[in-house]
């Protein structure tokens, strides 16, 4: 749950963003919206607060329009628990160990040469148009006439 830090009450207008800004202060700028590139505007101070923030807390502006604060999700701190805590386990006499094995490495193949190269791929001549557009003009009438018979 959050806690209330200081009590502003600030009225928002629409358009705006509400936000805490370095010195504690309650800072306000225009939002942007979609539609190309928008002039930059410079953040106008709203109230000040003077609110000194501490580490592991998110700070914000809630609908009273009043500074709250939450602690932060952090990830993994849900796990451990801080009051049972494990015993170091006790330490193993050391003895001498042996080294690992080398690794072989892989030896490359001589490059070939290449002298005998192949021939570029033929292309196929093309074909004429005109014998094409013939017979489809014979199959488009042969359609028309099948359709006017129907």
């Amino acid at each position: 749950m959050a806690t209330k830090v200081a009590r502003t009450g600030i009225k928002r207008e629409s358009g705006y963003l509400y936000y805490l800004d370095k010195r504690g202060d309650i800072s306000r700028v225009a939002m942007a919206r979609g539609g190309g590139k928008q002039p930059k505007s410079r953040p106008q101070k709203v109230e000040k607060a003077g609110v000194e923030r501490e580490d592991g807390f998110l700070y914000f502006i809630d609908k009273q329009g009043d500074i709250c604060r939450t602690r932060m999700a952090r990830r993994g701190t849900g796990r451990r628990k801080t009051t049972a805590r494990k015993r170091a386990a006790p330490k193993r006499k050391t003895t001498a160990r042996k080294k690992p094995a080398r690794k072989k490495t892989a030896r490359r193949k001589p490059a070939r040469k290449t002298t005998a190269r192949k021939k570029p791929a033929r292309k196929k001549p093309a074909r004429k148009k005109t014998a094409r557009r013939k017979t489809a003009r014979k199959t488009t009438a042969r359609r028309k006439t099948a359709r006017r018979r129907r």
